[in-house]
């Protein structure tokens, strides 16, 4: 037999028997990315995928390799979502994965990965069940019970509002639970719930709902909607005569609110992670992210869902390079011990349950406009 022909058979033998080839050093690390890029989440899906891009394109490789992103659509669907992550831990292979928009989304990936044994990091899935009890699981926002809080205890509070009421899209994981924190928190410091009404996701008409608001006198509605139906509920509020003042959650943090909603907006005020670029006090990576953005994206202007994308990025970077390995297991660990890491977002530290710990931040809509009030710290 000839030399060629031993070292092929050689070669398909290894192959069969299972042996992985050993990476080059050019070999691209792949890191995975699942976003909702169409049906209902896909405008955040979209500007957190161009965050990711825009962190890649300025750091484009790392151990000395070129990192490559191989990204899939999950359609704003949990089978779909649960499907992107089989066939990146699977088929494509990659070290980690960073998503997802939509805590339902990462819910569904959530199980995937944990069986696959892949490093996920989410980028704004604000559930607390999608950490709780995964060892895979990580998020770069704070969750939830910690939202809800400080939206309470900033109504109750700081605006001085003694009676509330609740408006939840009873479809959504990520409103069900944002609404009952809420809700919680608001009677222990010592507030009045006067109505706790619902609806579905996909609903145009709220008159029923808004209706029975009106008539039951609250000083704030909080709404933890999605963007696109809460800009709906603020014009048909104002529309029936709603004098109250509404308030919504992290989901409600994007350009096209006050498109949609008009004047009607005026007021609102929303719970969001700590970054805009109406802040004052930016600290050094924000700044970096903010002057990328405005020379990447000139006619667009930077939104948080873009900052959380492309601190997720440069989050998995850095464990790559503590980990000293593109290796599933290294990363894990890697992300897991993720302390003190300066990011547009603040200060970011991964607790025991792989949470991120940075601050609420406080949104308020006056003229046309979204202006960054500061950060609540909830009871």
């Amino acid at each position: 037999m000839k030399l060629g022909t031993l070292l092929s058979a050689f070669a398909c033998m290894t192959l069969s028997m299972g042996f992985a080839t050993p990476a080059k050093a050019e070999d691209p690390i792949k890191i995975g990315v699942y976003m909702p890029l169409t049906g209902q989440n896909a405008f955040a899906g979209q500007l957190e995928l161009e965050g990711i891009q825009l962190a890649h394109k300025i750091t484009p490789t790392v151990l000395g390799r070129p990192v490559e992103l191989v990204i899939v659509d999950n359609k704003s669907d949990k089978v779909e979502a649960a499907n992107a992550v089989k066939r990146l831990a699977e088929r494509d292979n990659v070290t980690a994965i960073i998503g997802t928009y939509a805590s339902s989304l990462s819910l569904a990936g959530g199980e995937v990965a944990e069986r696959a044994k892949v490093p996920v990091l989410a980028t704004s899935s604000t559930n607390p069940l999608v950490t709780q009890g995964k060892k895979y699981y990580f998020r770069a926002c704070f969750i939830d019970p910690y939202q809800g809080a400080a939206a309470a205890a900033y109504a109750y509070k700081t605006l001085g509002y003694k009676k509330a009421a609740v408006l939840t899209d009873v479809v959504s994981d990520y409103a069900v639970g944002l609404s009952n924190f809420f809700k919680k928190s608001y009677k222990k410091l010592g507030g009045e719930l006067v109505a706790d009404m619902k609806y579905s996701s996909g609903d145009q008409d709220f008159t029923a709902q808004l209706t029975e608001l009106i008539s039951k006198k609250p000083d704030i509605v909080f709404m933890p909607a999605y963007f696109a139906e809460g800009a709906i509920i603020m014009k048909q509020a104002r529309e029936l005569g709603a004098t109250f003042v509404l308030m919504g959650g992290d989901a409600m943090d994007n350009p096209d609110t006050v498109k949609i909603a008009g004047k009607a907006a005026e007021g609102f005020m929303q719970t969001a992670f700590p970054y805009d670029m109406t802040m004052k006090d930016m600290n050094d990576q924000a700044k970096a992210f903010t002057e990328a953005w405005k020379k990447n994206f000139p006619n667009k202007d930077p939104n948080v869902n873009a900052t959380l994308g492309y601190t997720c990025y440069d989050m998995i970077i850095d464990a790559l390079k503590r980990a000293g390995k593109a290796d599933r297991e290294a990363v894990t660990k890697a992300l897991a011990e993720t302390k003190g890491l300066a990011t547009p977002v603040g200060i970011m530290t991964l607790n025991a349950n792989h949470d991120a710990e940075i601050p609420v931040g406080i949104l308020k809509y006056e003229n046309g406009k979204r202006i960054y009030l500061g950060e609540i710290v909830p009871e």
